[in-house]
């Protein structure tokens, strides 16, 4: 019986998150690096001249090596791999939730809205992350491998719970690494037999990081970004928060860190907490201080502190702060008579479960009711069918389309496993990495200009200039027609070779 329910559960954690996410879709967003670095694994010949925008971020994650390797070796397509890869984060999402809540609260009710809660998909003000995707993203599974290191520790398991989320930094370093510093904090606080393994650990840490700077592959990279790289990120206001940080973002953000740091001291202090929490209140408050004490840093624009994203640990706290208000709202006896607390706690319960369906209704249904709720491959469309165009052509083919097509036509063209001349969105994000992307970017983006006026001797231009080879485009121009599909028009730029 208890089997059946957490299927049930399960199933209904992943139609709740889908839904409140507006769906699944392959090909979505971060998947414009993610589906190249993985096409680039399975065949190195490809992006010969975007390797150079894709490798500096490529070298921190092994996402796209686990990818391709299970490729191989299952025979299986990238749309299965990243479905199923979506499917095991909420399943394992879930698993850890529930398990924490089981942990942290002690109506049966509480852990029941905890995991309603989650489902409540919102980006943490300005730092450029959701709590859920709508697609596989490797950054939210490393999330719920953390949420469940997290309920590991609680329940006096410490070291499987550090082993997990360092094997999980193979996926995605940044944000394991927010967990590895609120477990070190968390262990040390409250297991003083485990503090020589932390420390162990610390120094291990602090002398690989050393050699990454001084002599490894990332010499130089706590050098301040010059004033065309900074120029470059302007436009990502979730970079540098005393510059960006509007007085709502700060009171958003350090409002959830006051609430849920402020509600584990309360319940340490009354010890009406699980054992090992007060390391949960360490762990966070760690958090809050390493944001802050790198803000000068992130400031003066240190390339690997603003690669590193530090605001991101508030999704941390996010978490924590979710905590606070089901027990508040849903875990914590009100001080009355005795059936009402019970009443109490069903109705906001019942409330937040509602409200999860509710929202998740809206959200697939009316406000992205215009595309299908699950979307496992790309749109069957004329824009899906020039990506497929373009696979068929030589892997040294050279595109040049619209900068912005990625979000005005919905698919990166880069999905072909074909150089493409600028995709605006993810290449300046992809600049974030390496000083030689933010010159290549803004070295395009004046070359191209503006692309609605772009003319054949434009086109012609560019092309001796880039050895470009196509042109994507939706209006007519006096060049020669290689291909068409629906309003599209590829246009031969120069002979392949």
């Amino acid at each position: 019986m208890r089997a059946l329910t957490h299927v049930a559960g399960a199933l209904a954690f992943l139609a709740l998150a889908t839904l409140n996410s507006g769906g699944y879709r392959f090909g979505a967003s971060d998947q414009a690096f993610y589906i190249p670095a993985v096409l680039k694994r399975l065949d190195p010949t490809l992006f010969p001249r975007d390797a150079a925008l894709l490798d500096p971020q490529a070298r921190y994650f092994f996402v796209d090596e686990i990818v391709a390797g299970t490729m191989r070796a299952t025979g299986w397509s990238m749309e299965s791999c990243f479905a199923a890869g979506y499917g095991l984060t909420l399943a394992l999402l879930y698993l850890a939730l529930w398990r924490l809540g089981h942990v942290l609260f002690r109506s049966p009710l509480a852990p029941w809205a905890f995991v309603a809660a989650e489902t409540l998909r919102h980006r943490i003000t300005k730092t450029g992350v959701n709590t859920l995707e709508s697609y596989f993203h490797p950054r939210v599974l490393v999330f719920a491998i953390g949420v469940w290191a997290i309920g590991a520790y609680l329940r006096g398991r410490p070291r499987l719970a550090v082993s997990a989320i360092l094997a999980a930094g193979l996926l995605h370093p940044t944000m394991a690494a927010f967990f590895v510093l609120f477990l070190a904090v968390a262990i040390w606080t409250t297991e003083p037999g485990a503090r020589r393994d932390v420390g162990l650990l610390a120094v291990v840490g602090i002398v690989g990081v050393a050699w990454l700077l001084l002599a490894g592959p990332m010499q130089g990279a706590l050098a301040p970004m010059d004033a065309q790289w900074r120029e470059l990120l302007a436009a990502k206001d979730y970079l540098f928060p005393v510059r960006d940080w509007s007085a709502g973002a700060w009171v958003a953000n350090l409002g959830t860190a006051g609430l849920a740091i402020g509600t584990l001291a309360w319940r340490a202090r009354r010890d009406a907490g699980a054992p090992r929490e007060r390391g949960l209140l360490a762990g966070g408050v760690a958090l809050l201080v390493g944001f802050l004490i790198t803000l000068p840093a992130v400031s003066a624009g240190s390339a690997l502190f603003v690669q590193l994203q530090i605001s991101r640990v508030f999704w941390v706290l996010d978490l924590l702060g979710t905590v606070a208000l089901v027990w508040l709202l849903v875990d914590r006896p009100p001080q009355r008579a005795a059936q009402t607390p019970s009443r109490w706690r069903a109705a906001v319960a019942a409330a937040i479960v509602v409200a999860a369906a509710a929202r998740g209704a809206w959200v697939g249904f009316v406000e992205h009711g215009d595309r299908p709720l699950i979307a496992v491959s790309l749109p069957d469309d004329d824009w899906t069918r020039v990506i497929r165009w373009a696979e068929r052509q030589p892997s040294g083919a050279h595109l040049l389309a619209d900068p912005g097509h990625a979000w005005r036509f919905g698919t990166p063209l880069r999905h072909a496993g074909r150089d493409v001349f600028l995709e605006e969105v993810k290449d300046s994000a992809l600049a974030i990495y390496a000083r030689g992307s933010a010159a290549r970017v803004l070295e395009r983006r004046a070359a191209l200009g503006d692309f609605a006026t772009l003319d054949a001797d434009g086109a012609r231009s560019l092309a001796a200039r880039y050895r470009l080879d196509y042109l994507v485009i939706d209006r007519d121009l006096d060049l020669r027609l290689a291909h068409r599909e629906g309003r599209f028009r590829i246009y031969a730029l120069r002979n392949q070779r």
